[in-house]
């Protein structure tokens, strides 16, 4: 693949995978002996799905890969509309994730069930998104998308910083949230004091 935004989208589903299964190991490891910790990496991991998937790499698939892949293979349309859809709820959907995380943070135990079963939902449906993203979406773009398409895609997403990034720079304003999840993270899940 030798497209700097196919790279940079595989790259970002990667992290964001790692990402999602990371938070539902946090959540069966429980706060433990360390609620404040705890409840502040899941906040931390949250707020990096709403920070760089729904602020960076969501608009440019909706805003001009999809209409591009869209224009020259109708026979995407159908699964196009179905991401865009996806998209357009993604912000709520993680927001109402922050609302129950809060919830038990605040409410105690009465509240964590409620949590945990959205988590996972929302984790196999972002699976799935993503799934259908690269299976479907990225190999008719690489058939019908021709080199000044290419050029206007690629361009879009070399702008993205993810913090989580290993292959580019981390833009210092994520400093701090690279610490939190990283660094803060307990071992397995990361590389914090267990």
């Amino acid at each position: 693949m030798s497209h700097i935004s196919l790279r940079t989208i595989n790259e970002e589903h990667a992290t964001l995978s790692a990402m999602l299964q990371s938070l539902l190991m946090m959540i069966k490891r429980g706060p433990h002996d360390a609620p404040e910790l705890f409840f502040d990496i899941l906040r931390a991991m949250l707020f990096y799905i709403d920070e760089v998937p729904e602020k960076q790499h969501h608009p440019k698939e909706t805003e001009l890969l999809f209409p591009l892949v869209s224009k020259r293979s109708p026979t995407c349309a159908e699964v196009i509309q179905r991401l865009n859809t996806e998209h357009e709820k993604g912000e709520a959907s993680i927001r109402e994730l922050q609302h129950l995380l809060l919830a038990w943070e605040i409410l105690g135990d009465s509240r964590r069930g409620a949590f945990e079963t959205a988590a996972q939902q929302y984790v196999n449906f972002y699976k799935e998104h993503m799934h259908l993203e690269e299976t479907v979406i990225i190999p008719e773009a690489l058939k019908v998308l021709n080199a000044d398409d290419w050029r206007l895609v690629d361009a879009a997403f070399s702008l993205n910083s993810d913090p989580l990034s290993t292959t580019k720079q981390r833009d210092s304003v994520y400093d701090r949230l690279f610490t939190k999840i990283t660094l803060r993270t307990p071992a397995p899940i990361g590389l914090g004091q267990d």
